[in-house]
């Protein structure tokens, strides 16, 4: 995604801001959000196959996914 930055500089030349379109900030919004649902998703797998595996090494009597869904 190409984007038409402008740079805020202080009278010394130090940067103190960027500016963009509002077209171009709506778009780096949106693929943040898209970023931050696709880590949500791989952080909730990640915790899901950890449990599965704790699940496989515990000697407790696990629930079937009938059980489960009675419960609902």
């Amino acid at each position: 995604m190409k984007l038409a930055l402008q740079y805020v500089n202080d009278i010394n030349g130090k940067t103190k801001a960027v500016q963009l379109s509002l077209t171009d900030w709506e778009k780096v919004l949106s693929k943040l959000r898209k970023y931050e649902q696709t880590l949500r998703i791989k952080s909730d797998l990640t915790e899901a196959f950890e449990e599965v595996a704790l699940l496989k090494k515990s000697k407790e009597k696990q629930q079937s996914l009938t059980e489960f869904l009675n419960e609902l």
